[in-house]
């Protein structure tokens, strides 16, 4: 497109919706414009969440489903830090970054908000506290610590009488919390082979949902089956079942069962950003109100996506999922519209219809739900690695998730822990070789 206004865009938020704006825009603004495209994110890379649950159960290495965002990104200006305030009516974005947390501010023409969500506790007693999450890479190594340290701790007869050691407890009965406990349970049983001091009947999976049958999103028919498989493979499941209280050796729900657990993964509430109760747009529960192209009502040059959008859907009347499948499409939809603003095109609305959903349950099984029609087992499954190995971004990161998925047909499961821990040094110590050392110096120094 040519004659295009020079415009500073502005797009925040590193996660589908942001990335994919950028690299839209990349696309379709000329080389030689004079637009500027800035992206600010908390983290240098690119997070194929979809695949999280993998990393935290050993199918994949850690660093396989996340892109840096300078390979996926060649002329945009990279900001990581923290976005601290927006301010619409001057058109700046307060910004903090590096160790010592220094602030920019950026001026814009063009804004995308796309912050994504955060983790809702809900204020329940401990859970905050004593609770993993599985948002980040980082939550998934450390579940993956967590299960691995729990293994190795009731690997000794010290540990055999401590019931609640080896009981895993999941809530929330969605993709994200149901992928979660198949992908542990898979990992600990087939871990149990390495450690023989573990009676495997020790081992105690919970899946807590709060409705009458998992998945409720894939329909009656797929939860029932992803319900009674998990059953068959040891996972306890309490439906209609709340999680009310966490403290560090027990679980109480909303049943009145208490369930003597260590180790808890809270997967069952999410709220966005809450910058964005601090904005003057309308807001839904939280939500930036948008129109059918994305742009924010009266506040030109804004545009917002994702889990931090309302967007209307013409064909139902209602609004679209925040989902990543529609982040990702209302990315290409904002980045066309900026570029058709820049050159004093009309904007085109979005619409989009949901292809499917799917979710993997643990030993080569999974359940799908595409165009409508229903699947369920091996070729499930199937799918599932095949439609999203295609999604994963750039070459090199689908050739290495395929040697992984392979190489995972063959081997055992890989339980080292990640830790981030520095080895341990002596002090500096008087430049006397000649004199040796007394015990009661190595003794002080290695405290």
């Amino acid at each position: 497109m040519e004659n295009l206004s020079p415009a500073r865009i502005l797009v925040l938020g590193g996660g589908f919706g942001g990335v994919h704006t950028a690299m839209e825009l990349e696309k379709r603004l000329p080389s030689n414009s004079n637009t500027q495209i800035t992206l600010v994110s908390q983290t240098n890379f690119f997070l194929f969440t979809p695949m999280l649950h993998e990393v935290a159960a050993s199918d994949l290495d850690i660093t396989h489903i996340v892109s840096p965002l300078r390979t996926l990104l060649k002329r945009t200006h990279i900001l990581i830090g923290d976005v601290d305030a927006i301010d619409l009516a001057a058109r700046r974005v307060r910004v903090r970054h590096g160790r010592e947390r220094h602030v920019h501010t950026l001026e814009y023409d063009q804004i995308v908000i796309a912050l994504g969500s955060i983790t809702n506790f809900y204020g329940l007693p401990g859970l905050e506290r004593h609770a993993l999450t599985m948002k980040s890479l980082g939550d998934a190594i450390e579940l993956r610590n967590r299960v691995i340290a729990t293994l190795e701790e009731a690997d000794n007869e010290c540990a055999s009488g401590d019931d609640g050691l080896l009981t895993f407890v999941v809530a929330g009965g969605g993709f994200a919390g149901v992928e979660t406990i198949a992908a542990v349970n898979d990992f600990v049983r087939e871990s149990l082979s390495f450690y023989r001091g573990i009676d495997p009947a020790r081992v105690r999976m919970v899946l807590v949902h709060a409705g009458p049958v998992l998945l409720p999103e894939l329909g009656p028919e797929l939860g029932g089956y992803a319900q009674n498989k998990l059953g068959e493979r040891g996972v306890e499941i309490h439906i209609n079942a709340k999680v009310r209280d966490v403290d560090a050796a027990r679980v109480l729900l909303s049943d009145g069962t208490h369930i003597q657990a260590r180790l808890v993964v809270w997967t069952a509430g999410t709220s966005p950003h809450p910058l964005l109760h601090e904005l003057p747009c309308a807001l839904d529960r939280g939500r930036i109100h948008v129109d059918e192209t994305l742009r924010v009502p009266g506040f030109p040059g804004v545009w917002a996506l994702g889990d931090c959008a309302v967007v209307p859907d013409r064909r139902t009347g209602g609004t679209h999922p925040p989902t990543a499948q529609h982040a990702l499409r209302e990315a290409r939809t904002a980045a066309r519209n900026i570029v058709a603003t820049l050159g004093g095109a009309p904007c085109v609305p979005f619409a989009f219809r949901t292809v499917g959903q799917l979710a993997a349950i643990g030993r080569r099984t999974g359940v799908a739900r595409i165009f409508g029609f229903n699947f369920s087992g091996f070729f499930a499954w199937w799918l599932w690695r095949t439609i999203y190995l295609g999604k994963l971004p750039r070459l090199e990161k689908k050739v290495r998730v395929a040697i992984d998925w392979t190489l995972d047909l063959i081997f055992t499961k890989d339980f080292v822990q990640f830790l981030a821990v520095r080895a341990q040094a002596l002090p500096d110590l008087p430049d006397r070789p000649s004199e040796p050392i007394s015990e009661a110096v190595l003794m002080e120094t290695t405290r």
